[in-house]
């Protein structure tokens, strides 16, 4: 395995990802139906491109837990970016990363497994950064925290689903299931919900979906490179790069309770990502 290379790619990957959630903070005075729309329109022409030179079947197999995923999964993005125009970027994605701790509790139910001990210590500190955000730092919009959280528990489903979904279908497959969802349900909400885009708003909606292919492509290569452990806290690094970026371009103010809280939340989650169980003999 290539750790560095697989570095390398989750680099790649955080920056994409981090241009997009900037952009779609920046255009937050549109509707975020129409971002949902541009987001999932752009990333779903790569995604059809890539499944019709590689001729792979783009109904897939698992139909109904593929649509069921693209539903979710829209539902998930199109909460997330409402929130961006309530909290501070950072914040929003600090929050939004919470969702593997739902897919945990989720997993517990419909996957039948098991939650260590260490586990929900570490669920413990990641929440405990949630209260500390909201709870002493009292700039956070309340009605904003509630549409994260949201997001983050639907996103912490569609982990459950794309688990049940596992290797009978191609990861572009289901990628282009939740484009193609998100696509129509981000149009036709679109449609009563218009707002004229005005010069360079128009190139930074149709870049959307360019980060946003180029980060999940980047992501999946990651992971496919090495260990699940030894990859994923590097994807945090996605926090740091958005704080960055709310502070110097967007002029948000951080106090050191909000910092206290998003370390909290990202370390609990790296610790809970590091965090391998022996098996039992």
């Amino acid at each position: 395995m290539n750790v560095q290379k697989a570095l390398g790619y989750m680099l790649i990957s955080t920056l994409a990802f981090t241009l997009m959630n900037a952009f779609v903070k920046y255009l937050v005075h549109l509707s975020a139906y129409q971002l949902v729309f541009f987001r999932s329109a752009g990333s779903l022409l790569f995604a059809l491109s890539f499944l019709w030179y590689h001729k792979i079947p783009m109904l897939g197999n698992k139909r109904k837990l593929l649509l069921l995923r693209g539903l979710v999964g829209v539902t998930s993005m199109t909460l997330f970016f409402m929130s961006l125009k309530y909290l501070p970027v950072g914040s929003a994605v600090t929050l939004r990363y919470i969702a593997p701790i739902f897919a945990a509790i989720f997993a517990v139910f419909i996957l039948k497994e098991k939650i260590r001990p260490l586990q929900w210590l570490f669920f413990a500190i990641a929440f405990g950064g949630v209260l500390i955000l909201k709870g002493v730092d009292g700039s956070l919009h309340t009605y904003g925290l509630i549409l994260v959280v949201l997001a983050s528990v639907f996103s912490g489903l569609v982990y459950i689903l794309i688990n049940k979904i596992g290797k009978q279908d191609h990861p572009v497959v289901v990628v282009n299931y939740f484009m193609v969802v998100a696509t129509l349900v981000g149009g036709a909400l679109s449609i009563q919900n218009w707002v004229m885009p005005q010069g360079i708003e128009w190139l930074l909606l149709f870049s959307l979906g360019v980060f946003g292919y180029f980060g999940q492509l980047y992501m999946t290569k990651a992971f496919q490179t090495a260990a699940t452990n030894q990859v994923a806290p590097f994807k945090y690094i996605e926090v740091v790069f958005t704080v960055s970026i709310g502070f110097f371009w967007f002029k948000e103010i951080y106090s050191w309770w909000s910092l206290l809280g998003i370390f909290l939340i990202i370390g609990g989650l790296i610790l809970n990502a590091l965090y391998k169980p022996k098996p039992r003999l």
